[in-house]
Parts: C-alpha cells; sequence; structure tokens
C-alpha cells in the first residue's frame, strides 16, 4: 500500500506542478498539455487494475535496467502505471516520450486481453474525446482568468474546450495573458478532469489465452513475479547519480 501510495503521489505532483517538463513532447495545444499530467488510462474497472497489479511490470516489458529504474521510482506494476501520468513517467531518467508511448501500448495489449473492447475505449485518442466531451460541459468562466481577458481572448460564453484547442504560444502571443496564467488555466483542467472521473465497471472477460485465474493464483504469480524484479534489481540497477 506504501508502495502504490507513493507512486500515485508521483503522478498527483505531475497534476498540479506549475510548468511544463522538459522531457515531455511539445504539445500543439493546451489539451496536450492537459492530457499529460492526467493518467494514462482511465475509467478501467477495479479488477482490471488489479489484474494489471497482479501481473508486475509484465514479461518482455522494457529491459531489466529500465526495469529497475521504474521501480526505483515507486512503480512496480502496471496498475500503478496505468493510473500515473505521462509527464510522471517520462521524469524517470531514460525515459521520454517514446518509452511512455511504449508503456502505454504495452498496457493497452494486456487490457486488450481482459477488458472487452479495450482496444476501442482506451487508446489516447478515444480517452482524450472523452475528456473533451467533458470539457465541452465546462464554461470558460470557471477558470482563473479575468473575464475582461476571457472576451478579449473571444471566449466569452464558451467552453474549456475551446480553450484547450489553442496554443500556448498563440495565447501569450495575443498579449493579453501571461505564462503563468496558462499554468494556472492547464492545472485547474486537469484537476476538474482528475476529479470529474465516473468510476467504471465493466465485467471482465477471460483472457483467450489463459484460464481463469483464482485470487490465491494471483497471488503466487505476483509474487513469484516481485522475487524476479527483486533479483533484476540487484542485477541492474542503475548507478547513483
Amino acid at each position: 500500500m506504501a508502495e502504490r501510495c507513493g507512486a500515485l503521489e508521483v503522478a498527483l505532483s505531475a497534476t498540479a506542478m506549475p510548468g511544463r517538463s522538459r522531457r515531455t513532447t511539445r504539445s500543439d495545444s493546451l489539451f496536450g498539455e492537459i492530457s499529460a499530467r492526467l493518467p494514462l488510462f482511465e475509467d478501467l474497472p477495479p479488477d482490471a487494475l488489479q489484474l494489471l497489479s497482479a501481473s508486475g511490470l509484465g514479461r518482455g516489458f522494457l529491459t531489466a535496467s529500465l526495469r529497475a529504474r521504474l521501480r526505483k521510482a515507486g512503480y512496480r506494476d502496471l496498475g500503478l502505471l496505468a493510473e500515473s501520468s505521462p509527464d510522471a513517467i517520462a521524469s524517470i531518467r531514460k525515459f521520454g516520450p517514446v518509452r511512455v508511448e511504449r508503456v502505454r501500448t504495452f498496457i493497452l495489449a494486456e487490457l486488450a486481453r481482459w477488458v472487452p473492447g479495450a482496444r476501442d475505449m482506451h487508446t489516447a485518442e478515444a480517452t482524450g474525446e472523452r475528456r473533451l466531451g467533458r470539457l465541452r460541459h465546462m464554461l470558460v468562466e470557471r477558470l482563473p482568468l479575468h473575464a475582461d481577458d476571457i472576451a478579449a481572448l473571444g471566449f466569452a460564453g464558451g467552453s474549456c474546450a475551446d480553450l484547450a484547442g489553442r496554443s500556448r504560444l498563440e495565447l501569450i502571443g495575443t498579449g493579453i495573458v501571461m505564462s503563468s496564467d496558462v499554468d494556472r488555466v492547464i492545472t485547474t483542467i486537469a484537476r476538474v478532469l482528475e476529479g470529474d472521473r465516473p468510476i467504471a465497471s465493466l465485467p471482465l472477460q477471460a483472457p483467450l489465452d489463459a484460464p481463469a485465474a483464482e485470487p490465491e493464483t494471483l497471488a503466487a504469480r505476483r509474487a513469484a513475479l516481485l522475487a524476479e524484479q527483486d533479483r533484476e534489481w540487484g542485477e541492474a540497477a542503475p548507478a547513483q547519480d
């Protein structure tokens, strides 16, 4: 439990941080920056997260040294990674946007074995569209901007989705808002989206290539994976920077 809380604190700090991470991909819109502070996956059934956690860091997933870096940062299983943000994962040494996407792809493949329709529901594009849908119902006046500035930008009476479609440079270039104003807008929207997620309750299906697992089997599998990870940690732990 302490390990999970520690990693979740990393994810939450990425949501709340005021500036952009230099390790993440530059985005053409505020929505891209917002998404980088939100979990890789959302609306996952609780049982799916439990199964991801029981899988440890997965077999054949990244190199031993990279998995060791993940564990050093507090990520001991796929469930923790699924609930973490791209910014938080990219902040780990030797990780970056390309490897973050590899993490997303691997977890999606694991989810597809258990969650019906996962490949359609949990792609980055589908998740982003659901988030934009929620922003379309959120008035831009809820954001920490002066009403006069909102009007001058042309968003009076508009939605947060409208504003999120603009780029940071475009907004700053108007001379109406500063970079710190944009940071506050991004942080506010990210926090709203993080706290506005519905709880999923989709039933799980047995994977096509594995029999149904009892809780005792999952626990034994997790114990074996953790033992293997501890061995890898001893053999491939990165040197202290």
